[in-house]
């Protein structure tokens, strides 16, 4: 299953001559630390090596297969009408698991609301991301269960709480590192300068994985920054590295080095995983308004998914067997997330207002009452109809 392609996109704006400028060192851009090209050829880093068996090469595949399968899922979930919303991570599978297998079970993860594949390698059941979606839970999981935090829908609000942990972590003496996972729109945000800010002078063991995805919803990065993202952490004293984001190696072998970095008590990294969303912002968003099917076109060359298994057929380390018993548990794995979304029952209205307050409040008392009365007055037109 696969999410729709979208439509003709409309001619962009002509770009003004200070627009035009801005981009230069955009389109120039750094060298990028690559493992595995978009033709499956592995290459080598100076700064980045990696060493994996077939199996666990394998595993890599089988992760991002799994999590493309499940976010399908429920995308098509999404319009069937039986999710309220759903953020798709699809092109940017190999940055997060990439990332999230670079992680120990003790390090703590803060994610968005995208970070599925994160999720996936951090035990988190697929179908506990769809209950908030849903409408149906605040989150679903206990994060201290699988130290990944709740997804935060606040944009960039995550970094500070991530920064506040490994500060935290620092002064326990714990030997475990913490990962803060966002976009590139957010690093347009005031709470992500606070947390360079904090975690630089406090030297905080924190990773900051920015995976810039090139379009903040309808700004694309060179309306964001006018310079690469990573290099925006020179200013605040601590090192920046691009990845290629479609590359789950030179992820897994970037972010693994930048966490062990921070365990040493050597301060924060930023990473930015460059990469690209393959579909739309969210399920209520149309991309066809803002950008061009030749630029989609030119990344599904670069996709994460078919370089892997490109390489892994190259090399000898899978054969048509693996891939097709995959198929099978994608199926299953489709089939499953189906019937327990449809499956999840609905709250009790009333319960919203359990937890508001450990100890009651007069206003929410009120608030109760209200909308008791409000929920009653469906029950008797019911009745009146009758």
């Amino acid at each position: 299953m696969t999410v729709e392609s979208t439509a003709a996109a409309r001619k962009p704006r002509r770009a003004s001559k200070r627009t035009s400028a801005a981009k230069k060192p955009q389109s120039a851009g750094p060298q990028l630390v690559q493992l595995l090209t978009p033709e499956g050829e592995r290459v080598e880093h100076p700064d980045y090596s990696i060493d994996l068996s077939a199996e666990e090469l394998r595993g890599l595949y089988r992760d991002m297969v799994l999590t493309r399968r499940f976010d399908a899922e429920a995308t098509a979930l999404q319009r069937q009408g039986e999710l309220g919303l759903w953020a798709s991570l699809l092109g940017q599978e190999a940055a997060q698991i990439g990332s999230g297998r670079a992680l120990r079970d003790d390090d703590y993860v803060f994610p968005t609301y995208r970070e599925h594949g994160v999720a996936w390698c951090r035990g988190v059941d697929p179908t506990n991301l769809l209950g908030m979606f849903r409408g149906v839970n605040h989150g679903g999981w206990d994060p201290n269960s699988n130290n990944f935090h709740l997804y935060t829908i606040v944009i960039g609000s995550q970094t500070l709480h991530a920064t506040g942990y490994a500060m935290g972590v620092a002064k326990d003496g714990a030997d475990s590192a913490v990962i803060a996972y966002f976009g590139d729109g957010a690093s347009s945000q005031g709470d992500v300068a606070e947390s360079f800010t904090f975690s630089a002078v406090y030297n905080a063991p924190v990773v900051f994985f920015c995976q810039n995805n090139q379009w903040a919803i309808s700004e694309p990065t060179e309306r964001q920054t006018r310079v690469p993202l990573y290099q925006r952490a020179q200013g605040y004293g601590f090192p920046g590295v691009r990845v290629d984001g479609n590359d789950v190696l030179a992820c897994l072998a970037v972010t693994r080095s930048a966490l062990e970095r921070a365990r040493r008590g050597e301060g924060p990294t930023l990473v930015e995983a460059f990469t690209y969303r393959m579909g739309a912002h969210t399920t209520s968003d149309d991309p066809t308004k803002y950008r061009a099917d030749e630029e989609r076109a030119a990344w599904e060359a670069k996709d994460p998914i078919l370089r892997l298994r490109t390489y892994l057929e190259k090399a000898g380390h899978a054969d048509e067997a693996f891939f097709t018993e995959l198929e099978a548990e994608s199926e299953t794995l489709g089939k499953r997330v189906r019937e327990a979304v449809r499956a999840m029952p609905d709250p009790e209205p009333m319960a919203l207002f359990e937890h508001a307050y450990a100890d009651g409040n007069s206003l929410v008392d009120e608030e109760r009452a209200q909308f008791a009365a409000y929920q009653a007055s469906f029950a008797d037109s019911a009745e009146e109809g009758k």
